[in-house]
């Protein structure tokens, strides 16, 4: 096991991405802090069923990411609990989609909340102990959108946009202490949240799900193929090994060639 006793906090993570990412990482030996929203019993039944396939210890925060205070108990409580943060996946995320000029500032305001500033008090929370340590990983997952824009996603593609500027900092800031900060920007990832969409764009346009997929979702990606949940797990446990001690700063596309363009 790559990451034997190692300890890692995912937010968003009860289920789709940030769920697969830390699978991935209990898999490779690490101790593992759950956080999301959700039904309280599913939630139990996920972190049960995941302590059990892995033999890793899980616990679970139910932080809410808007929130800084609570964003500094969960990482206090992670010290506690698991004895350390040593890999930190700033995955919780949120999305709205209307024209500019009709956003809802309140939206606005949300979205940054979540998908940017969530991941500052994380890392600025969680960076103490890394450094007493000298030794850490940080992966924020921004996405496609982190480098390229879509209409109608103006706070999303802002956040995104600024999670990658915030991570080329970190690993700056980083560089010289066995801290490694980096971003996985993917493409559309094949989770429930998605299909969801997919049933919705069907009905909403009256064509085939076959068509909603390759002619609305994956436009702008030239394979035509959702990205995998678990491929990203991987990538995540690949960039917390020491072979990845020299990768620090990068926004790592995973989108089917979305970026190529």
């Amino acid at each position: 096991m790559q990451l034997k006793g190692k300890c890692a906090v995912v937010t968003g993570s009860t289920s789709g991405i940030g769920l697969a990412m830390a699978t991935s990482l209990a898999q490779a030996g690490c101790n593992v802090m759950l956080n999301g929203f959700g039904d309280a019993a599913e939630i139990e039944k996920t972190r049960a069923d995941l302590a059990k396939r892995t033999n890793a210890r899980i616990v679970y925060s139910g932080a809410d990411m808007s929130k800084p205070d609570q964003i500094r108990a969960m990482i206090a409580g992670a010290n506690q609990e698991l004895g350390g943060v040593d890999i930190l996946v700033n995955n919780a995320g949120i999305q709205f989609v209307a024209p500019i000029d009709e956003f809802p500032e309140a939206k606005w305001d949300a979205i940054l909340a979540i998908n940017l500033s969530s991941a500052f008090h994380g890392i600025k929370a969680a960076l103490p102990g890394m450094k007493a340590k000298r030794w850490g990983r940080i992966i924020n997952l921004a996405s496609a959108h982190g480098l390229v824009a879509s209409p109608f996603k103006s706070a999303y593609v802002a956040a995104k946009h600024g999670v990658v500027g915030l991570t080329k900092t970190v690993a700056m800031e980083t560089a010289e202490l066995g801290i490694t900060c980096n971003a996985i920007c993917p493409g559309y990832v094949k989770t429930p949240l998605v299909e969801k969409q997919i049933d919705e764009q069907a009905k909403a346009h009256g064509i085939p799900r076959e068509r909603v997929v390759r002619e609305v979702l994956l436009a702008n990606q030239p394979n035509k193929a959702f990205i995998e949940a678990e491929a990203l797990g991987d990538i995540t446990v690949f960039l917390c090994t020491e072979s990845a001690a020299g990768i620090t700063g990068i926004a790592l596309p995973v989108d089917g060639g979305w970026t190529a363009h």
